[in-house]
């Protein structure tokens, strides 16, 4: 590894359920120190949604490892998105910022077209950003909360690929993240599972339409099982974590490096022959459908 490949200091954080006085370990890993790249995105450009942390960052370092110039879309933490630019930049490639809701349309459209402005071509679209909310009843569901869940995880995916499409290469990739709770289901997180099979159903669907086809745009999706980002101890409690990620085979949470080579193929022409299909990144949870 070179100097230039050598990981920036990540600044250390304490990942908080419910109050100051609980943290939870250990640290959430986006990078793989042993990864090896084979210059699989050299030339390519691409924008990553939530892509300051969790899977987005990890999807993003990736990408960049691989020679793809990456820009990034965050909501709030400043310093997340800080240190994922730098490190794209210090591995050598170029990165961009955008700090927006993308729930709202006219961010997608800000993002894709300042994108074009300075790159000049757009090659990959990873549809990332997501948010969840634990109730124990759908009663306790706001006419609010499901607005937002469904505003930020899925009419963003329609918003970005509405925005992107008119300037798409030929033969672009785009990549959207659903669920494991797309397939079982899950009981404390209504809203969050209906927005995931309907990403689910958006990736098999858009994969089908004339303009994708006739672009030779190839749409696919990646469903993660139990990753240990920054989202799941901010979401559930203490007694709820005590076993979480446990349920697979390989009997742990996963990390989101982990995922990072699934986006990788399928942003490549590794993945030349596979369009409307979905990649299960679980730990060894057998899925159906």
């Amino acid at each position: 590894m070179t100097n230039s490949d050598k990981e920036t200091q990540k600044p250390k954080k304490n990942y908080l359920i419910n109050d100051d006085s609980k943290n939870i370990n250990p640290e959430p890993q986006t990078e793989d120190p042993n990864y090896k790249a084979a210059g699989k995105l050299k030339g390519k450009t691409a924008i990553i949604t939530g892509g300051d942390s969790g899977i987005g960052q990890a999807v993003a370092i990736a990408f960049a490892k691989e020679g793809a110039d990456v820009a990034i879309g965050y909501l709030e933490s400043e310093d997340d998105a800080t240190y994922t630019k730098n490190r794209i930049e210090k591995i050598g490639q170029k990165a961009l910022v955008f700090k927006g809701d993308v729930g709202q349309e006219s961010y997608a459209k800000e993002v894709v077209s300042k994108v074009i402005e300075e790159w000049g071509h757009l090659d990959i679209l990873v549809n990332n950003a997501g948010e969840q909310h634990v109730q124990e009843k759908i009663g306790d569901i706001t006419a609010e909360q499901l607005d937002r869940t469904f505003r930020t995880n899925i009419f963003s995916q329609f918003y970005f690929v509405k925005a992107a499409m008119p300037h798409l290469s030929e033969g672009a990739s785009i990549i959207n993240t659903t669920s494991i709770t797309a397939y079982r289901g899950s009981e404390h997180l209504l809203d969050y599972s209906a927005t995931k099979g309907a990403i689910t159903a958006f990736t098999r669907s858009l994969s089908q339409n004339s303009e994708v086809i006739d672009k030779k745009i190839r749409v696919n999706g990646v469903a993660p099982g139990p990753i240990w980002t920054p989202l799941i101890p901010a979401t559930f409690t203490e007694e709820q974590l005590k076993d979480w990620g446990k349920g697979g085979a390989i009997e742990r949470a996963g990390q989101a490096f982990e995922l990072a080579p699934t986006y990788v193929y399928l942003a490549s022409t590794d993945s030349s022959y596979v369009s409307g299909q979905v990649l299960h990144v679980n730990g060894g949870v057998v899925i159906n459908g």
